[in-house]
């Protein structure tokens, strides 16, 4: 190859067939199912035949003989070879695993799994006078059957019936065609007309892939005239290189599975001349590999597109997530600066503790008295430990009903979307709401984030040498009145609640600022709700993640298409430069 290594172009080939297989396609978009089967079909493609042809184009040539159910193939396959080498299936439907025939010297090549290496192996060499091969009844076994009566440099693929009934049947028709160096299709004169083999005909046109086709059980009487028709339905499909050949009726005599050899003369000539001519074998293989090389570029292009799709589909599923969280964290900043984390049971329990009815009162005349009455109330022992944990509770609930309710939203807002229903399911009821984990690490989050308050007191006190003034209030004390501090806003509070917070506000103002002084107290609250947000944030980053990982299983990865389009133009550059040399000259066909 001109201007590229005998190694490059299998290199970037397997390098994109790397980027091709790694694509997750699993969201619910509408061209998502054909494109995943387009990309499970390239992948399989090219490890089962194009990565070994590219590395050994001398490799003996592999013609799968394929066709619809009952059209005859092992049939053909043991009148070919002149031995019984595989079982006809006169049950329908068949269901055993794919026979390959080679000759003796072939059949390292066929044994090993460089070809077709998903399916598993077994090897037989039956001798002249044996009855059919022992064929596996799995699928995923190719049994390989060295053989004599074929000659060497090609060898014949018993399929399965590419409209079975069996699914598993039909998967492997598709994946041993896809991997033929020839297609040799069968059909019958009272079905070649059918929509099903005429699938498999169009796409071996669309790859110009090498094609024999054989009308099998025509009637004596209509040989020429059904054989015309099939030849012209050919040309008309793009198809008129075809190798086309007959095969009267007859009846087969006992329970021989094979056909006098008389009827399959031309079909056999025309194989066995193609083996011992090693350009004419050369160019079938060249033009089936050329035009499967060639399909790359559109099927690329098309897994591409979805790509982008998913994409895109993914960045507004993951938006959806971000903005209901984000709102949430957002609504806790409020709920902090608004005061509303001190309604209820922190008031009350505040009020009981240092007698409300005077805060309520004449407060700002009154600061100093009781300042210096709630400094001799938490001098010399704990804070109150009733305040503090509906301080605690208040701000827990705070924080899990807002967690539930962006849980809540961003299921709403999936549900909305076939992506979003298909992610949620099946337990997307328990997605709409807060983790059960979450309230253990909601707890030990806010235990943390007022260990850490008190720390920021001592800390405080110790730089502002205001260490006997602390130690009168007590650290836990002061650490409490911070707290209040952090929360004791009016703007979500009404009414007496307005007072009592006020009131709570401005003495606890006042003794911070009676310690440590008025501007390190405005550094000490914004510091601890500073903290308090930045924990909130880290308790819903799991929660968050709970959504936003579902995306991340389904999605493609950020970039992937275009990682997948540089490797294709790579692929295409290499496969242009190599495109040289001269053509060997195509075997005649017998129409």
């Amino acid at each position: 190859m001109k201007g590229v290594t005998a190694t490059e172009l299998p290199d970037a080939l397997e390098a994109l067939r790397r980027r091709v297989g790694g694509l997750r396609l699993d969201l619910a978009t509408p061209g998502a199912e054909a494109a995943r089967r387009t990309r499970d079909e390239l992948v399989g493609q090219v490890d089962d035949y194009l990565l070994p042809r590219l590395r050994r184009l001398d490799a003996p040539l592999l013609a799968v003989v394929g066709g619809s159910t009952g059209a005859g193939k092992s049939t053909l396959v043991n009148t070919l070879v002149g031995a019984e080498v595989t079982k006809a299936g006169w049950l329908r439907p068949t269901t055993r695993g794919p026979v390959l025939v080679c000759h003796p010297t072939d059949l390292p090549w066929f044994s090993d799994g460089r070809i077709l290496p998903e399916l598993s192996r077994t090897t037989s060499r039956p001798g002249p006078s044996s009855g059919p091969s022992s064929v596996p009844s799995s699928v995923e076994t190719l049994h390989v059957v060295a053989h004599e009566g074929i000659p060497a440099g090609l060898a014949l693929l018993d399929a399965p019936d590419i409209d079975s009934v069996v699914a598993d049947n039909r998967r492997l028709a598709n994946q041993l065609l896809a991997a033929a160096d020839l297609w040799i299709f069968t059909t019958t004169a009272a079905r070649y007309a059918d929509a099903v083999p005429w699938e498999f005909l169009h796409l071996a046109q669309q790859r110009s892939t090498a094609l024999a086709v054989v009308l099998n059980r025509v009637p004596p009487e209509g040989v020429r005239e059904i054989s015309t028709h099939l030849a012209a339905m050919l040309d008309e499909n793009g198809l008129g290189r075809a190798a086309l050949f007959t095969v009267p009726e007859t009846p087969v005599a006992g329970e021989s599975e094979r056909l006098p050899a008389s009827l399959v003369a031309p079909l056999h000539a025309w194989l066995s001349a193609l083996a011992a001519d090693a350009d004419a074998r050369a160019e079938v293989i060249r033009t089936t590999l050329e035009g499967a090389l060639q399909s790359l570029r559109q099927r690329v292009a098309t897994v591409a597109r979805e790509t982008d799709d998913q994409l895109a589909v993914a960045a507004l599923l993951r938006d959806e997530v971000d903005g209901a969280y984000t709102d949430a964290l957002l609504e806790i900043d409020d709920g902090v600066r608004s005061g509303s984390v001190l309604r209820g049971e922190v008031l009350a329990r505040w009020q009981e503790y240092v007698g409300t009815g005077e805060l309520t009162r004449g407060l700002e005349t009154r600061i100093g008295r009781w300042r210096d009455r709630i400094g001799a109330l938490l001098t010399g022992r704990q804070a109150p430990p009733v305040v503090e944990e509906a301080l605690e509770s208040s701000l827990a609930s705070l924080v899990r009903g807002l967690a539930d309710g962006a849980a809540e939203r961003t299921v709403d807002t999936w549900r909305v979307r076939p992506a979003g229903r298909a992610l949620l399911a099946p337990d997307g009821d328990a997605l709409a709401r807060s983790s059960p984990t979450f309230g253990a690490a909601m707890e030990r989050e806010i235990r943390a984030w007022q260990g850490e308050i008190l720390q920021l007191v001592a800390a405080e006190g110790g730089r502002r040498r205001s260490t006997a003034r602390l130690a009168s209030f007590g650290t836990n004390g002061a650490g409490l009145v911070l707290m209040l501090a952090v929360f004791a806003q009016t703007g979500g509070l009404s009414g007496a609640e307005v007072l009592i917070a006020g009131g709570t506000s401005a003495a606890s103002q006042k003794v911070l600022e009676a310690v440590f002084g008025d501007s390190a107290v405005r550094s000490l609250a914004a510091r601890a709700r500073s903290d308090l947000l930045a924990r909130v944030e880290d308790l819903l980053a799991p929660e968050r993640r709970r959504f936003a990982d579902r995306v991340a299983a389904a999605a493609p990865d950020d970039g992937a298409s275009v990682g997948l389009r540089a490797g294709l133009e790579t692929f295409e550059q290499l496969r242009r430069a190599s495109r040289s040399g001269s053509r060997a000259p195509v075997a005649d066909v017998p129409r």
